[in-house]
């Protein structure tokens, strides 16, 4: 029988769960969207981890996919082992299904079963499952699903193992949902006989395979667990290690996911087989890390200082410091990159689509890593060289900030001396190091306690048909103005405070958070910032409701004093989020009135703040699309800010953008503007809008269903903000400030709209000022200008010769005055108007009258501070006559230092009033001296 392919049991995996009637789920970005916890996707569950802790939901409860994973940061860091066995990786795929209050333990036991011993012709008598038991006896025991494991045709009663915590309890925290796990062993020496001791499953004799989850509790705190009220399945299958096993191999690199990248290195090196196998270490490195940065550069992470960027830049420098083991001392990573790209691309179109960026990016990192080797590794061996066990932190890190060697590098080549490193300590080092040089904060989080209050008043709301299933309507792209009774008030003490409280009504001055059953607020996602507004009290329900105004209209809806209606009341929404799966909230400030649960109220967005934001919105994606024109395709999306006053957009590109560059960017965007392009907006599954060529931003969260806005034929986005309606409401498009946001990531800051006419108007103001101040002609202000600097650069040149001039007559005054000290001819002078220059050429001066025997310290004084210079000829510098010594023993007396060269050497002071006392001590100490 043909052994099958890895790519065809990914494939088979996911047909097999489709048939089961599971919606395939593309794999999530290997940066994850809207979860700032994580640094990298490590598991298939982080994309539905919203949906278990209740804050998302899905328009299907059964879901499949094959997910891209990163472990290599944190609690989850496989780094050390790659390599040095067949099993670890930094990249891997995890196989997994899912129900969301589904399918449970029976179907999700029978089902892997199934695939394992019907499809893919497992051997029933090597498979062994283990449930949960718990070593405490605080939680049941999972009868059910061992009672499940028995029933399944062909397993074996002694092949069932009962594991406590540890390996059989699954937990997203130390709060929230958790439940006990089920896992599946094969036995890859059956002929040894049958396993009776469960700690044989953690021998190489045995493979873990799959993981069922089963997700059935909500743990309050250390000691409580509630059922929940909807019981959840969360499954992993790594691709690799399945791949292995059903290859009939033991190491996953002989498997065709990794061998050809194996087989693309040893031609390379030309090495035979027998020597491939001697340093096979080297061979896994690199394939496992050309991999790994594939996939993380086609997620639109690229090497650089800090967090993801650091890992990329580790990963790339670490294989090619390995190459280095097999003869390979040129770049070379992109080579096995491209083998990446080639198995991978069928599952995986980002590669292909990003195959330049890939190669281009790994190559250009190679090569600065390779300028800076060397000299890094020959430091760290001196460093290693006094080192007993330890590397001090510091050092390590110091060796990062000078030479770019990452830690893990530093790390292996101490481990290979049989050292270690303070690893603490590296990171304390580099954490001052961060704050130092202005790195960003952490992203918070909303609070768990925050999450139980609202998801508790959703439930309430929908009891009370208040809400509909759906809860919170949110309409950011309709109506700016809407009407709807006031379902809840909640106290805020803070955001995320945990305090927030339900409460009947709230006074002037009261910060307090409003839910009606519908908003057209945007809530902030994706750069653009939330909606403000007010919302207001209006008429009873007997009174005639106002009409949602047109989208765009800033006019209030009205609010009158109709019968039976109280005082009107006002909050003004300063921030809107949504803290759970359908309760979206208003927070504000009470300005007017007392609102009470139960009042008629009217919504209202901020519409010229909205408008600002709308404009900034549109610009950003024609910047976008400019950028792609005039630098290159490689210039993709690395964050972006998209506020009222102005927008940020960071991109990857290597260096700085010339002036002509910016320039031309910036006519590209406003050529596009007077264009006039309507844009296109319309919704269509993800998949389909990839293929179609519309860009997905890395760290978003897309759902199956995306709204695309396209714009000509130059700019197509997944975007869920709000935009112009053609690019002409943008009106101008002004480039601020062009910069670095971080190695490898410029950052373009611009205006848009009212805050362009603004600027405008500024530099238009100071270009008539300066103009007036020349008086100069508006048009010739530069010519004038330089005309004006040409000028003073030659008056200048004229000052700065008779300043030389005048020194130079002082010194011939101050000649006249030297002393003779035993044999020694000595000049101290104050040249009144001198600078350091002038002081320098006097210096030389007095040298060329004296070559030998000679010793001078002249002074000056610029802008309140006390220069110094003091020679010294070559002959006295032998006996222990020297300008620095000299020149330091001066300057202490004037409140400062200094020092140079035996022969000359300068020094600046703070008190002018005792030059003259300073330079009289040079006597003495000459005399002291010989």
């Amino acid at each position: 029988m043909t052994k099958l392919t890895g790519n065809q049991i990914r494939q088979m995996y996911i047909d097999f769960f489709e048939d089961k009637g599971h919606k395939f789920v593309r794999s999530s970005s290997l940066v994850p969207g809207g979860d700032a916890t994580l640094l990298f996707t490590n598991a298939g569950m982080v994309q539905f981890k919203d949906v278990f802790l209740g804050t998302d939901k899905r328009d299907y409860t059964r879901a499949a996919n094959s997910q891209k994973c990163m472990r290599v940061a944190g609690k989850h860091n496989d780094l050390e082992d790659v390599g040095r066995d067949d099993t670890h990786h930094t990249f891997f795929e995890m196989m997994g299904n899912w129900s969301f209050g589904d399918y449970y333990k029976k179907e999700a036991i029978a089902w892997a079963w199934e695939l394992l011993t019907e499809v893919w012709g497992l051997p029933k008598e090597s498979l062994y499952a283990t449930v949960f038991k718990d070593e405490k006896g605080e939680i049941p025991t999972d009868d059910e699903a061992a009672g499940l494991w028995r029933k399944q045709p062909g397993f074996h009663e002694g092949h069932l193992f009962y594991l406590g915590r540890k390996d059989n309890f699954w937990e997203m925290g130390d709060t929230g949902p958790c439940g006990p796990c089920s896992e599946i062993h094969i036995d890859l020496q059956p002929e040894e006989g049958l396993i009776t001791d469960k700690a044989i499953l953690d021998t190489d004799r045995v493979t873990e395979l799959w993981n069922l989850v089963f997700i059935q509790y909500n743990r309050k705190d250390e000691d409580h667990l509630d059922p929940l009220p909807a019981t959840h399945v969360d499954t992993g299958l790594g691709l690799e290690r399945t791949v292995a096993v059903l290859q009939g191999t033991t190491s996953n690199y002989r498997t065709d996911l990794l061998f050809p990248l194996l087989a693309a290195t040893q031609k390379l090196t030309g090495h035979t087989d027998k020597e491939r196998e001697a340093n096979i270490t080297p061979y896994r490195v690199i394939a496992d890390h050309a991999r790994a940065a594939a996939f993380l550069i086609a997620d639109g992470v690229i090497p650089g200082n800090l967090g993801r960027n650091y890992i990329c830049r580790m990963i790339i420098r670490r294989a090619y410091r390995f190459g280095g083991h097999v003869g390979l001392h040129e770049p070379f990573l992109s080579k096995i990159a491209l083998n990446v790209i080639k198995h991978y691309a069928e599952a995986y179109p980002e590669l292909e689509r990003d195959r330049e960026i890939i190669l281009d990016t790994i190559t250009r990192e190679e090569e600065q890593f390779q300028r800076t080797l060397n000299k890094g590794t020959a430091h760290l061996e001196d460093l290693l060289d006094t080192v007993e066990t330890t590397l001090p932190g510091d050092q390590a890190a110091d060796l990062y900030t000078t030479y770019g060697m990452p830690l893990e590098i530093t790390r292996d080549i101490a481990q290979e001396r049989g050292l270690s490193v303070d690893e603490d300590g590296f990171h304390q080092a580099m954490e001052e190091h961060r704050i130092a040089s202005g790195a960003g904060e952490s992203m918070g989080e909303v609070g768990g306690e925050e999450v139980e209050v609202y998801s508790a008043l959703l439930a309430d709301l929908q009891a009370d048909e208040k809400l509909g299933p759906g809860g919170v309507e949110q309409n950011p792209h309709g109506a700016l103005s809407l009407v709807g009774d006031v379902l809840a008030l909640v106290h805020r003490q803070g955001r995320a405070s945990g305090n927030s409280q339900p409460v009947g009504d709230v006074t002037v001055g009261e910060r307090v958070s409003v839910i009606l059953p519908q908003t057209p607020f945007y809530i902030e996602a994706g750069g653009q910032v939330s909606d403000t507004g007010t919302i207001t009290g209006v008429p009873s329900p007997q009174e005639p409701s106002p009409q949602p105004s047109p989208t765009g209209s800033d006019s209030p809806l009205p609010v009158g004093e109709g019968p039976g209606v109280r005082e009107t009341w006002e909050i003004r929404v300063e921030d809107i989020h949504q803290p759970a799966a359908g309760i979206i909230v208003h927070t504000g400030t009470v300005t007017k009135g007392q609102p009470r649960v139960g009042d008629r109220a009217a919504i209202h967005v901020d519409a010229q703040r909205r408008k600002d934001i709308m404009r900034n919105h549109t610009g950003t994606h024609l910047l976008h699309a400019a950028l792609d024109k005039i630098i290159g395709d490689h210039a993709r999306q690395a964050g972006s800010l998209v506020a009222p006053d102005h927008l940020r957009f960071d991109f990857t590109h290597p260096q700085a953008l010339t002036p002509k560059e910016v320039e031309a960017v910036e006519a590209e965007v406003n050529r596009r503007i007077l264009e006039n392009h309507r844009l296109q907006i319309e919704h269509k599954p993800i998949q389909q809008a990839i293929d179609e060529g519309a860009r997905a931003l890395f760290g978003e969260k897309y759902g199956d269903t995306v709204r695309t806005i396209q714009t000509g034929d130059f700019s197509y986005e997944l975007c869920g903000g709000t935009h112009c309606e053609t690019t002409g409401d943008i009106g101008v498009f002004l480039i601020t400030s062009e910069g670095s946001a971080a190695a490898g990531i410029r950052r373009i800051v611009a205006v848009t709209g009212r805050e362009a006419y603004k600027l405008i108007q500024k530099r238009t103001r100071h270009l008539k000022d300066t103009a007036q101040v020349l008086s100069a002609n508006l048009y010739q202000t530069v010519e004038k200008a330089q005309a004006t600097v040409d000028e003073l650069a030659a008056a200048e040149k004229e000052i700065e010769k008779l300043r030389q001039k005048v020194a130079a007559a002082e010194l011939v005054q101050a000649l006249d005055k030297t002393m003779v000290v035993g044999d020694i001819n000595v000049l101290t002078a104050i040249l009144d108007g001198a600078d350091m220059k002038a002081l320098r050429q006097m210096a030389d001066r007095f040298r060329q009258k004296y070559p030998e025997n000679g010793v001078a310290v002249l002074g000056t004084v610029i802008d309140g501070s006390p220069l110094l210079i003091a020679a010294v000829t070559e002959d006295l510098v032998s006996q222990g006559i020297k300008a620095g010594d000299l020149v330091q023993f001066v300057a202490q007396q004037v409140g400062g230092g200094g020092g140079g060269r035996p022969t000359l050497a300068q020094a600046g002071g703070k008190d002018p009033s005792k030059l003259k006392e300073a330079l009289d001590s040079v006597r003495g100490w000459v005399e002291g001296k010989s």
